[in-house]
């Protein structure tokens, strides 16, 4: 009896052991995780050494204007903390992403231009807005190459593209390659980091 009782405490301590051990590896891989997750901002900043950059100016209208060199957008992290909302600092400046048919841009269809919610810089035109059924607005091209990078993405053991604003280097989205004609691509943005203007 007194051994079957030592039997089964030390079964309990056992199991014990084990379901700490576990749970302590499942943090500890997390927060290696998170410290080893190449962001795909971090990628964007390492390379976007220039001071100056080129973009395209368009109207709120849609009207191309020019090119211009213009000053990169640089601001700290509290800089940026105090001008967005959590939600919007964790997308554009933390690579993070909005939670599918949550966007507010996804279903729209009116006609006018998408800026970046950080800097204002043109992004996307409605012209080239598409329902992707992805549940995130999606279009087949950028309104200008110049206005958006493109950065390679290897986050959560996949390899993707990202897409940047060149002027403020915001998170926007990714770009893949099932897209409509003309351009066959998919630009899958996040709505909280655009800002649209309608055309007037």
């Amino acid at each position: 009896m007194f051994n079957s009782d030592l039997d089964r405490e030390g079964a309990t301590n056992v199991r014990r052991r084990v379901f700490l051990t576990s749970a302590a590896a499942a943090i500890g891989g997390l927060v290696f995780w998170q410290w080893r997750k190449p962001h795909a901002l971090e990628a964007a900043a390492a390379t976007a050494e220039p001071k100056e950059v080129t973009i395209v100016l368009f109207s709120d209208s849609g009207q191309h204007l020019n090119k211009v060199s213009v000053a990169r957008v640089i601001k700290t992290a509290a800089e940026w903390r105090k001008q967005l909302s959590s939600g919007v600092f964790d997308i554009t400046r933390n690579a993070d992403t909005e939670i599918a048919f949550s966007g507010k841009y996804r279903n729209l269809h009116d006609k006018g231009i998408y800026r970046c919610i950080c800097c204002d810089n043109a992004l996307f035109d409605s012209a080239t807005k598409f329902d992707s059924g992805t549940g995130w607005p999606s279009f087949w091209a950028p309104i200008a190459a110049e206005n958006v990078r493109e950065i390679r993405d290897t986050t959560y053991g996949m390899v993707r593209t990202a897409v940047s604003c060149t002027e403020c280097d915001a998170h926007l989205g990714h770009v893949f390659d099932d897209g409509p004609e003309p351009t066959h691509l998919r630009y899958c943005m996040n709505s909280a980091s655009l800002r649209f203007m309608k055309h007037t």
